[in-house]
């Protein structure tokens, strides 16, 4: 079965920076969408972040020249920098493949996810 498995969340201060990553046991080459998601407590996940097979990429608004999506191809990993963190960032971050060449955010377009990865900003 295809696993992905986040790691770099941690704990920083209001401005600080993090970088997450996301190892994939499969080919991330092609005909895939990669996502990073989080989830507030209480709340319904929602898309961070996501990067379709061509290099395309989209972003939710509000982290929008703060966090940039990438991935390595040779190593099958996903990575999300995140700069200029703010205390609203906080929430488990989770990565997600969709086995489809089109580019999406929305949950529930993805059909494998990771166990997640706690953020935390402090003000």
């Amino acid at each position: 079965a295809v696993q992905l498995v986040e790691s770099g969340g941690g704990s920083v201060q209001t401005g600080g920076s993090l970088r997450l990553s996301c190892a994939v046991s499969t080919s991330i080459r092609r005909g895939v969408c990669l996502g990073w998601f989080r989830q507030f407590p209480g709340k319904e996940r929602e898309g961070v972040a996501a990067m379709d097979s061509d290099g395309g990429t989209t972003y939710v608004e509000s982290v929008k020249g703060r966090f940039t999506i990438s991935k390595d191809n040779t190593n099958n990993t996903l990575y999300l920098q995140m700069n200029s963190l703010k205390p609203e960032d906080t929430a488990m971050y989770y990565c997600a493949l969709r086995s489809s060449y089109t580019l999406s955010m929305r949950p529930t377009d993805f059909d494998l996810w990771g166990q997640g990865t706690q953020v935390t900003v402090s003000s």
